[in-house]
This record gives C-alpha cells, structure tokens and sequence, in this order.
C-alpha cells in the first residue's frame, strides 16, 4: 500500500489515498538504498585507507617503510579493498582525456606520507616508460591494461623489454623507487579503462615526483611525463 503524507478528507471525515499522489514509499526505499550504498561506499573507503594506515604503522620506526615486505602487503591490501568496490569513483572521476590519460586525485594523506588517484585510459593510451622516484602501487578496476615490464642497463644508460603482461580488473601490483622496477601501462584495447594509483608523495606532487623517464634501447632520449 502507498503512504501518503497528505490526503482531503471524505464527508466521513477519515482520510483516503490520492491517485494522483506520488509513491512515496517507493521514493522512501530508493532514497534508504542509495544513502546505504553511500554508507557501504564510505566504509569501504575508511577501510582502505586503515589498511594503509596500518602499513605505516607497522614500520613507523623506519626510515623508508617500502623496504618491508609488510609495508608491500599492505598497500596491496588497501588497494585490493578500494579496487574491490565499484561505487569507489563518481562519473566525473571516470572521465578521460583526448590527448593522454588523466589522473584524478582523491585522497591525500595530511602528513604527506601518500597520494590516491585514479587514472583513466581511452583506447591506445599509454605512459611513458618510467622507473619511480618513490614506491607506488596501482590495481585495475576496470577494463584491461597491458603493462610492458623493462629491465635497466647501466652500462649503455637505457632500458630494454623484457615481458608484456594483461592487467585485467583486480590485478594489483607494488614497486618501490629505483630502475628495478620499470614499466610501461597502455591500453590496447577498444574500451576505457580505470586504474587506481598509491603514490609515496603529497598529493601536489603526484605529476612532478613520481615518475622517473628513461630512454629505452634503441629510442630517442626520454622525454619529461
């Protein structure tokens, strides 16, 4: 039965329904729904993030906790948990860019220990091939990224391929600084695709402190992100 928070009267005096009345119980259960999904968005947000609040406590007497294989772990688990919820992002944090893909900054940690963003990839988009200034680790939320690894070779100054991998939703993957761990992420596919990012840096510096450009064998110089 519709509720209705207003009706006329009868000549008994009692109260009737309005069929012109809108449902307001269905608009009642709509707006319970969606303030519980935004309940279950927070919570799993709040939840990642003490996972990676908890990564730095557990190293909190160290100068670089990136060393630890805890530290490792538990920025996996903090992006596992915000990647694993599809409400994470709203429409506009889903929106690309023509020229090259484009990061939207979520969170920034206040005592400037790290950086939340999301990357959106339009079809045939790719980063420059990159070692990092700073541990960082992403996860895929949605649509499929390759990710091209290299290996450096100090000798001649310059990286070369090693192994070419597909990055499908739920792929979650952890580096720290230096050039052991270059890469390369692209999308070669025919649809979007969303990845989320950690950065090891406040969030004013996520465009200028992370990635570290190099040539690879054969290329030109490398070139600034």
């Amino acid at each position: 039965m519709r509720a209705v928070p207003t009706s006329k009267n009868n000549a008994s005096g009692a109260f009737h329904e309005s069929d012109n009345q809108p449902d307001f119980t269905l608009s009642f259960v709509t707006r319970c729904r969606l303030g519980c999904e935004r309940d279950t968005r927070r919570q799993r947000s709040r939840a990642a993030l003490r996972a990676l609040d908890a990564a730095f406590d557990a190293c909190a007497d160290e100068h670089d906790p990136s060393m630890h294989a805890s530290f490792a772990r538990g920025v996996r688990a903090a992006l596992a948990e915000a990647a694993a919820d599809p409400s994470l992002l709203t429409h506009d944090q889903r929106e690309g860019a023509a020229a090259c893909y484009r990061r939207h900054l979520l969170a920034a940690d206040p005592h400037g220990r790290y950086a939340i963003a999301a990357l959106v990839w339009m079809p045939g988009q790719a980063s420059p091939v990159h070692a990092h200034h700073t541990w960082c680790g992403y996860a895929v939320i949605d649509g499929m990224l390759t990710e091209t690894v290299y290996d450096w070779n100090a000798d001649i100054d310059c990286a070369a391929p090693v192994r070419e991998q597909a990055r499908e939703p739920g792929a979650v993957s952890f580096v720290r600084a230096g050039r052991k761990g270059i890469h390369r992420l692209g999308n070669s596919s025919h649809a979007g695709a969303v990845s989320l990012h950690i950065y090891g840096v406040p969030g004013e510096q996520i465009a200028t402190h992370v990635n570290d450009i190099v040539r690879v064998a054969g290329s030109a110089p490398a070139l600034p992100a």
